[in-house]
């Protein structure tokens, strides 16, 4: 298992390399900004994305959760690095069962079994909701909206990088705790 302290610190550098784009565009939230943080380039990267798990897995240590998911695409390679990272580490013995992952669609299948929320059902169990980088939190309440809707306990929301741009205040009016891995001014960039 990954140190955890050398992970974060390693997984920090590698987003300040890789994923920091400087340059005006504009967000998801349709707010511009003088640089993208592009965590793609880190939740998709060999290197990189093996770092992301033991990160958010001693972030979130404290709380009791069973599943984790998030809206795709976003929170689809981070669920996944938490999967790999807990069963390689002994979750299940630990927890008494192997840590699962979700993908919460955008909308609903038309065909199909027509599900939003795509992978082990997640009615009646505890997940934690992730995205990669949050900037007014939308995206990841849009997933725990449909966590809850799918019958999910959803435990609180954890992301890579925050951007102090209102995520936090959002999601804790919503009932949640919120954590992050990273603000601005840990990957090299003013808040």
């Amino acid at each position: 298992m990954t140190d955890p302290r050398s992970a974060r610190d390693a997984l920090a550098a590698q987003i300040s390399e890789k994923a920091v784009v400087r340059g005006r565009v504009t967000l998801a939230s349709g707010k511009e900004a003088d640089y993208y943080v592009d965590l793609r380039r880190i939740s998709l990267d060999g290197e990189a994305a093996a770092l992301i798990g033991p990160v958010l897995l001693d972030l979130v240590q404290d709380w009791d959760f069973d599943a984790v998911g998030g809206l795709t695409l976003g929170a689809d390679p981070v669920a996944l690095a938490m999967v790999h990272a807990a069963n390689a580490s002994g979750w299940a013995e630990r927890h008494g069962a192997a840590l699962n992952a979700c993908v919460v669609r955008k909308a609903e299948k038309a065909h199909g079994l027509q599900r939003r929320v795509e992978g082990p059902d997640v009615a009646g169990r505890r997940v934690l909701a992730v995205e990669d980088t949050s900037t007014t939190g939308g995206s990841v309440l849009t997933a725990v909206a449909a966590l809850r809707e799918a019958g999910a306990e959803v435990v609180g929301v954890v992301v890579i990088v925050d951007r102090d741009t209102g995520a936090k205040e959002k999601v804790e009016a919503e009932g949640l705790e919120y954590r992050y891995a990273y603000g601005l001014t840990d990957i090299g960039l003013e808040a």
